[in-house]
């Protein structure tokens, strides 16, 4: 504290000089700081005007020329800017968002599409971090949704089933050759081919309900010798394929089929089909050589007029019993069962449908 006291007084002497110094000392000290300098109660009214005036202007100097001295020390010069008009900016006002957009818009797109937009990259080494420059992106064309996009990524492949539902494909995809399971509702497929699964040998069950097929080529499952289950529903199918001998379901309900879509033997041989979907067609007959394996027959609302006694039963042997049919549904035809009493003395339970 002595040191810059010191300090202080050394300054304030070499700027006044000790004659400037010393007058605005002596005016300071004249004047009376007790009540014992009476003195000056009795001087004129003019004299102690004058004295209080000298006291407070040499007050004045002295206390400026210390606050001078002690506060320019503390006061550091900025350090050199970039003189670029662009930087600055009006904080104040409501445009500052608006320059710096304005800004940043000259500073990337001046030069029209030929400016190169410099771009940083991150990469982490392990170590350091590099930054690359400088690097030009090209814009690859853009594919059409779905193209050449693996399966798997484009459905979904988990334990051996496929899920495809509702991604708009118009095709059977490349499957996976472990597939066992495809499921492929609700989609824009408007046939199948032998080739969708040639190679395919282990599928057990297939699902196309809801797409738009309109034909399937009679060799399409001709290589599925294990497929169970087949699903064709609500699609525009006119006339069945030839169909797989293990199958134990087929529905093909909510299509267009006809009875001369449907070849004779197309069930026959299907000595495993339990459950046999062909309701909402446009059948006017019941198909033929149904096997004896069936439970449930649903044939409700076609165009069937009429029956015989061969369609469910033997007409020559009258101890045959077709014990294994639970359900045989023919509401909604325009036959009345009652008209043939002979056609379902074999069967356990009578079929659903109008009787008079």
């Amino acid at each position: 504290m002595l040191a810059k006291i010191s300090t202080t007084w050394k300054l304030l002497l070499k700027l006044l000089g000790p004659k400037i110094l010393f007058s605005s000392l002596k005016s300071i000290h004249s004047f009376p700081h007790s009540p014992s300098h009476l003195g000056l109660m009795h001087r004129p009214e003019h004299l102690l005007r004058k004295t209080t005036k000298n006291f407070k202007t040499a007050k004045t100097t002295l206390q400026s020329i210390l606050l001078l001295l002690l506060f320019v020390p503390l006061i550091k010069p900025a350090p050199p800017t970039q003189q670029d008009l662009r930087s600055i900016y009006d904080y104040g006002t409501d445009n500052f968002e608006e320059t710096i957009f304005r800004q940043d818009y000259e500073d990337k797109y001046l030069d029209g599409k030929n400016t190169k937009v410099k771009e940083s990259i991150i990469i982490p080494d392990g170590k350091s971090l590099q930054l690359q420059k400088d690097e030009s992106v090209t814009a690859l064309p853009p594919k059409k949704e779905n193209e050449e996009m693996p399966t798997c990524l484009l459905c979904v492949c988990l334990l051996g089933s496929v899920y495809c539902e509702e991604v708009d494909i118009d095709a059977v995809p490349p499957l996976p050759k472990e597939s066992a399971y495809l499921y492929a509702r609700f989609n824009k497929i408007k046939k199948l081919t032998a080739k969708d699964f040639a190679d395919i040998p282990n599928l057990r069950r297939l699902d196309f309900t809801g797409n738009l097929i309109q034909e399937i080529e009679d060799g399409t499952f001709s290589k599925l010798s294990l497929l169970e289950e087949l699903s064709l529903a609500e699609n525009q199918l006119v006339k069945l394929p030839v169909l797989p001998p293990k199958l134990t379901l087929f529905n093909a309900k909510y299509n267009k089929i006809k009875s001369r879509g449907i070849k004779a033997n197309t069930f026959k041989k299907l000595n495993n089909l339990t459950f046999l979907y062909l309701d909402h067609n446009a059948l006017d007959s019941v198909p033929p050589n149904l096997p004896e394996s069936l439970r449930v027959i649903h044939l409700q609302f076609n165009n069937i007029t009429s029956i015989t006694d061969d369609t469910f039963c033997k007409a020559n042997d009258a101890r045959y019993i077709r014990d294994r049919v639970e359900e045989i549904r023919l509401e909604g035809n325009p036959i009345i069962l009652g008209k043939y009493p002979n056609s379902f003395t074999c069967l356990k339970k009578l079929p659903i449908g109008s009787y008079f």
